[in-house]
């Protein structure tokens, strides 16, 4: 549950440290220490991205050598192993073969186990009381270890067939090594055992064995394993129909036979269907269907392991499993991010055409007359030294009647002073301790006169048509709250034309959406306006949450006001200018809109205008500002993987298509706005770069709402870059010195 946050600056009387005096101890330990906020995101993508590269492991997307070797001379082969039969053993130094007894047939599966066609295999055999060799890959069975239990449960013997299923001809010493510790580890945490039987890929007859592949199979003899190829070849992987693979498995003459088959790489329903024939039909013969070392009467190749080999393996199966089912959260994940941008963007596009459309006919009124009677402008300051004397000018060449009244959340930087020696008309000044944004509003709007009131904050200029145009929509008695269009002030650096391009597309294409759908979700702080009648029912401005102007605006849309966005009301502000300093800044904004939420989720069975609002304004603020921005990174996570490990070319492809519907969008939102769309040229670093930054911004808030955790108000430092709103020059008015007004409170 979201625990309320402490939102004040200093406690009045408390010792201020200026810049470089903190303690030399504290500085010492931030250097060392890596933030919280850094560090969790940090640890979740360094899991995500092992449990994707686990995944990419045992599906043979990473590290797998798919090339195979053509035929070589056989001349280094020896004669009697050319000669033998199917089954090889070099350990210990010796050059030995053994056939199957007469009437004897080791049916043997390769490249398994499948979770479609193992178990119908394995239903087959276990209906015909016969038994068999299951030649496993490493990947597989680490993916599906229920099936490798299974084969053990019930009498079959299980081989080794590598992790990967390269061809080992071509691997050095320490690659057969890992294939085949590998291939057992996995054995041995899907069933506890350990085998002894070893069947190369794309192994063949003994005759077959060249000089490239002999050197392998005495390798592997040293290390233990005795070698099993085959004598009789269903190729049934070519699916050559039901009747083909039977009599290609059947050997001549009552001989035995070491038959090879595949229970997994495609569609085997031939394999499955031929094998419920041919068992019966051979039994009847006199065959026995036998693994190996029962048709051979030798130990079993498999043995039991114990202590910390079983748990090794137990823990390597889990961590496959745990990856497998990680990776198919994240797809749902991608999915949903996928509906969700999409939508979005169409919804956007769409009804932001719409709003434009409504709001700029020649005809287009909101209401019988134009509001011209005078409204005052609440700005609240709270060390705002650099930028407060912009702020006033700017309101002072407005072409709107206007009451300007700053108050001073006590600001240390001498805020209400720089104001009271302009000595301008029309502005007071209400002094306070500091008690936070909120409460200076609710101080300003006491001490208000007018009966329309409008917001924005001390770093912020107004162009001289600003108030005129946010207020035209008051001609409509039901609406209560206007938003304006925020703008960048400071858009030259490369933060500040990221920045710019999210506000004027990701905010200002929003809010005509929302606008169109009845449930804007926020009044920018920068510039907004409100019917006092609809501020005094819902009792003001709040402290509940960090986010007030999203509270307040969710508290309008459910007592009935409507809340409407008037494009032409521009306001410029400075953006933050420094990752540290946007970080605090969308923390706060990020926090407090999942606190709002949380507040106002008794809207969602209420009835009215409130059940309206939270049936459809709070799904959609939940699904397109808290939900698709968590899993957004997904993209980039994919986009990661499949750069690296492939597709490629179609990882690529899809990650620029994502990107050109998204300049589509952005360049339409610029086109709206009038904007240059130079500034478009950083998009594509704003997607791979900014975007993470919000991501970890996101995934903290997630983190602190989650936990409770109390988060403080951080004040952002202001350079005073933006003097003036881009095309006026805004000019102080004359003042009657004699008419010096005094600060109030």
């Amino acid at each position: 549950m979201m625990s309320r946050t402490s939102r004040h600056g200093p406690a009045p009387g408390t010792p201020r440290r200026g810049p470089g005096t903190a303690p030399r101890h504290d500085r010492d330990a931030r250097r060392r220490r890596l933030p919280l906020r850094f560090l969790l995101p940090l640890v979740i993508l360094l899991a995500m991205m092992g449990m994707l590269m686990l995944r990419g492991y045992v599906h043979s997307e990473i590290l797998a050598d798919h090339r195979v070797r053509p035929e070589a001379a056989t001349d280094k082969v020896p004669q009697k192993i050319l000669d033998g039969g199917p089954v090889i053993d070099t350990r210990g130094g010796r050059t030995t073969s053994l056939g199957v007894p007469d009437h004897r047939l080791v049916l043997t599966f390769d490249d398994g186990p499948d979770p479609a066609w193992t178990p119908k295999v394995l239903d087959v055999l276990k209906a015909n009381h016969a038994h068999a060799v299951f030649f496993v890959t490493g990947t597989m069975a680490s993916r599906h270890p229920e099936l490798i239990e299974r084969m053990v449960r019930e009498g079959h013997e299980v081989g080794l067939h590598t992790f990967s299923h390269p061809d080992l001809s071509y691997q050095s010493k320490s690659r057969i090594d890992w294939e085949l510790s590998q291939n057992q580890l996995a054995l041995e945490g899907a069933a506890g055992i350990r085998s002894s039987l070893f069947r190369p890929p794309y192994s063949s007859f003994a005759d077959a064995m060249d000089d490239k592949s002999w050197p392998v199979t005495q390798y592997v003899g040293t290390r233990g394993y005795i070698t099993v190829v085959n004598n009789t070849d269903s190729e049934d992987w070519q699916k050559p129909g039901v009747d083909e693979i039977i009599r290609r498995a059947t050997p001549k003459g009552g001989k035995g036979a070491i038959v090879l088959m595949h229970d997994s790489g495609g569609d085997r329903h031939q394999t499955v269907q031929a094998l419920a024939e041919f068992l019966p039909r051979l039994q009847r013969q006199g065959y026995e269907f036998q693994n190996l070392t029962e048709a051979l009467d030798a130990p079993s190749a498999n043995t039991p392991v114990t202590g910390l080999d079983l748990w090794k393996g137990k823990a390597w199966i889990f961590l496959v499993q745990a990856s497998e089912k990680t990776t198919d959260v994240l797809v749902v994940g991608i999915a949903i991010i996928g509906v969700l941008v999409f939508t979005r963007f169409g919804m956007m596009l769409l009804l932001s055409a719409l709003h434009a459309r409504r709001v700029r006919r020649k005809d287009f009124r909101w209401g019988a007359a134009p509001v011209t009677e005078p409204v005052t402008v609440l700005v609240p300051a709270y060390n705002e030294a650099k930028c407060i004397e912009n702020t006033v000018n700017s309101l002072m060449a407005s072409e709107h009647p206007v009451e300007i009244i700053v108050i001073d959340d006590g600001s240390a930087d001498g805020t209400a002073r720089i104001v009271e020696d302009m000595h301008v008309p029309n502005v007071r000044v209400v002094r306070q301790a500091n008690a936070g944004k909120p409460a200076a509003l609710n101080r300003g709007i006491a001490n208000a006169s007018h009966d329309i009131i409008v917001m924005m904050d001390g770093d912020t200029v107004f162009e001289p048509a600003t108030v005129r145009e946010l207020v035209q929509p008051f001609a409509d008695p039901k609406v209560g709250a206007v938003a304006g269009n925020a703008k960048v002030g400071n858009r030259d650096s490369l933060i500040g034309a990221w920045q710019h391009i999210e506000y004027v597309m990701g905010f200002n294409l929003d809010r005509r959406m929302y606008d169109l759908l009845r449930c804007m979700p926020t009044i920018p702080g920068a510039v907004g306006a409100f019917r006092r009648t609809a501020l005094e029912r819902v009792g003001g401005m709040s402290d509940d949450t960090l986010a007030e102007d999203t509270d307040i605006t969710m508290a309008l849309h459910r007592d009935g006001w409507r809340v409407v966005y008037a494009e032409n009301a521009r306001a410029w502000t400075e953006a933050p200018e420094s990752v540290q300093q946007l970080w605090s800044q969308r923390y706060r904004w990020c926090y407090g809109t999942m606190q709002a939420i949380w507040k106002h989720r008794g809207a969602l069975v209420e009835r009215g205008p409130s059940g309206r609002f939270g049936r459809v304004g709070l799904p959609l603020v939940s699904l397109f500002m808290v939900l698709a921005p968590l899993l957004a990174p997904l993209i980039d996570v994919f986009l990661l993987y499949g750069v690296v490990f492939g597709p490629t070319q179609k990882t690529i492809l899809a990650w620029l298509g994502v990107l050109a519907i998204q300049a589509v969008c952005a360049a339409y939102a610029f086109r709206l706005d009038k904007e240059r769309m130079t500034h478009l040229i950083s998009l594509p670093l704003q997607q791979i770069l900014y975007r993470q930054l919000m991501y970890v911004v996101l995934l903290q808030s997630w983190i602190t709402a989650l936990t409770g955790g109390r988060l403080r108000w951080q004040k952002l430092r202001r350079t005073g870059v933006v003097g003036a709103a881009p095309g006026s020059v805004p000019q102080q008015r004359a003042s009657d010195s004699g008419n010096e007004r005094r600060p109030v409170g």
